[in-house]
């Protein structure tokens, strides 16, 4: 599967640096240019991680991470946060709201791509799309052809391991939230 990428960023030099990068690398880039246009890109594009810059007009990279973050249906995109070398970049709020990576501008590309790649793994891990494209056609070829099957492989319980605790890492911050206000509502806070 294709990985996409939402980056979100008022600088058209940002844009043009950030969407070459990744898209030499074969991720699939749409772009943002305000804070705001965001949240219908997220629903119609469904991005694996959104790269946000913290000072895009209208609504902040700190604001859409946070929303990103406490909104249980975009729970397993990652976030990225992106400020220029001489930009104010406040980590103490960046790390509140759930931000999975810095990036600080200019892009470089190795820098990029290797902060990108765990990111787009583990929000497909915890999405649940494990399989290649070549599994995935083997087993809809399988289901739909008559005859005997072909032997199933032999299950790796060190790669299953790892995906569920890439999940549960993905999942937790929004976990403890959700049962620490449940908590404060049966307290009567």
């Amino acid at each position: 599967m294709i990985a996409r990428i939402l980056l979100a960023d008022d600088s058209p030099h940002a844009q043009r640096m950030g969407a070459r990068i990744l898209s030499e690398e074969g991720f699939d880039v749409e772009i943002a240019a305000d804070g705001a246009d965001v949240y219908p890109v997220l629903d119609d594009f469904a991005p694996d991680v959104v790269i946000a810059d913290v000072f895009l007009p209208t609504r902040s990279g700190y604001e859409i991470c946070h929303w990103i973050k406490s909104n249980p249906r975009h729970q397993a995109i990652r976030v990225v946060l992106t400020a220029g070398l001489l930009e104010p970049f406040n980590e103490s709020q960046a790390r509140a709201v759930g931000c999975d990576a810095i990036i600080k501008k200019p892009f470089e590309p190795t820098e990029v791509i290797q902060t990108i790649r765990p990111l787009v793994e583990a929000a497909q891990y915890s999405r649940g799309l494990f399989a290649t494209d070549a599994e995935l056609n083997s087993t809809t070829l399988a289901r739909l052809a008559p005859g005997p099957q072909p032997a199933r492989a032999e299950l790796d319980p060190d790669r299953i391991r790892a995906a569920v605790t890439l999940a549960l890492q993905a999942s937790m911050p929004t976990i403890i939230k959700e049962v620490t206000e449940r908590v404060l509502i049966a307290l009567g806070h």
